[in-house]
């Protein structure tokens, strides 16, 4: 098997291990602090911002087509429908530009 292969199944399992690893180590606590709970409700704005971030700041026409894409269908689509979106945008912008 190639070397990719490996590496994927070594990141599907590195990232298992640190989800069910945060799960069990709250799972221990009967209440969790506000301060780590508003701490953990930031982390998808956060990943979120990272995402998106690099190609608003240094993409090209596609990319920000793509973001105002993701964006409109966010307003009324679901996550699936805005991601599909703003890929198949970008997608067919880069294959055309």
């Amino acid at each position: 098997m190639s070397t990719t292969f490996w590496i994927i199944i070594a990141g599907a399992i590195v990232t298992y291990l640190t989800r069910i690893g945060g799960h069990l180590v709250l799972s221990r606590f009967k209440t969790i602090h506000p301060r780590v709970e508003a701490g953990l409700n930031a982390v998808p704005a956060a990943v979120l911002t990272t995402l998106v971030a690099p190609p608003a700041i240094s993409g090209g026409i596609a990319e920000w087509a793509a973001l105002a894409v993701a964006a409109l269908v966010a307003l009324r689509g679901n996550l699936i429908v805005m991601v599909a979106s703003g890929a198949a945008v970008l997608i067919l912008l880069r294959n055309t530009l």
